[in-house]
């Protein structure tokens, strides 16, 4: 192992990892980015800035723009061009939201009312559409080709995952390659082109810009991994959302996979009721979680996401210790250890 390669640390080995180090690395640009996040969803067209406003003032980790403002303190690029970029990038992520809480028909976001619920589904997707127009509009005021040609592949990306996930939901045989190629696009593809362009605006060569691409796209991995468990294994309150909304909606979510991987041949005949949408009630609920939890498919998806994780740390490893990669690499490990 390299002595740049930091392994990543466990629940209970001491205090759990933190995102408070990268929030305070990259709380002074986060500042200038909210800033011109809350100018470029403005609209002469009041409903507008007030959808996206129910959105975006509704709070979120804002991890993907502060992948961009961390990795450029990484670098120690000094201008401002990130700025705009890591707006964009929120702007995008901000999008892809909105119209997935109208294609799932989601009820709470954020731990309150989803937009769609509030303002209704068509208000929702045109708003969803105006935040994409203004990303668009951001990126070429910065002037790179390569830095639009990164982000508007991310945004093809990541549709095309959400259509592959559509396409899979309510398919028991859904395998665990096809679920981590969904993740992959629909998640990880915006986190790696998010920490990628940081790179690019600092003029750094090829190979910084794959190792923070690298970074990004496992950390997205690790991320979405860590969400799916959750949604069997914490209360609305934690996670800002109506828990089992993967079950009802028929997702085959990794620790689903697992359970009927697992499962024996009358929990095998639940879990195909279950993704069919035959067996969506409270009481089909606690019954998919006693069998997750009978076979351990939370802990089995936090340890793949453990994998995803370190190999978003050891991605860093090329470049010098520093406060910013310490803060990276931490928020790696705070992906997989989260509770929320």
């Amino acid at each position: 192992m390299s002595d740049n390669v930091v392994p990543l640390k466990r629940a209970n080995d001491g205090d759990r990892p933190s995102l408070a180090p990268i929030l305070s690395l990259t709380a002074t640009p986060m500042n200038a980015v909210n800033a011109i996040i809350l100018d470029r969803m403005q609209s002469e067209i009041p409903l507008i800035p007030a959808l996206a406003g129910h959105l975006i003032a509704g709070g979120g980790k804002r991890m993907r723009p502060m992948l961009t403002l961390a990795g450029a303190e990484l670098l120690g690029y000094q201008g401002t061009r990130h700025h705009k970029l890591s707006a964009a990038v929120e702007f995008i992520h901000t999008a892809t939201l909105l119209h997935d809480d109208v294609v799932d028909g989601s009820e709470m976001r954020r731990g309150k009312s989803a937009a769609n619920i509030v303002y209704g589904n068509p208000a929702t997707v045109l708003v969803g559409d105006f935040l994409f127009s203004r990303s668009f509009e951001l990126m070429v005021e910065d002037g790179s080709l390569k830095v639009l040609k990164i982000l508007s592949s991310a945004s093809a990306i990541i549709v095309q995952g959400e259509v592959d996930q559509l396409t899979a939901q309510r398919k028991i045989e859904t395998s665990e390659e096809r679920y981590l190629k969904i993740v992959d696009a629909k998640t990880a593809a915006l986190f790696a082109a998010a920490s990628r362009i940081s790179a690019v605006v600092a003029e750094r060569d090829e190979s910084e810009e794959i190792a923070l691409d690298t970074y990004g796209r496992n950390l997205g991995i690790a991320f979405q991994l860590v969400d799916d468990a959750l949604d069997y294994d914490a209360n609305a309150a934690e996670m800002g959302k109506d828990p089992g909304d993967d079950f009802r909606e028929g997702k085959m979510t990794m620790p689903v996979i697992l359970a009927y991987a697992r499962g024996s041949e009358e929990e095998r005949r639940f879990w195909q009721d279950a993704i069919a949408g035959f067996a969506v009630e409270d009481e089909d609920l606690a019954h998919a979680v006693e069998l997750i939890r009978k076979h351990d498919c939370v802990t089995a998806t936090r340890d793949r996401a453990r994998h995803f994780a370190q190999r978003a740390c050891d991605a860093l490893s090329i470049f010098p210790d520093s406060a910013a990669r310490r803060a990276m690499i931490e928020a790696a490990q705070f992906a997989v250890t989260r509770g929320f």
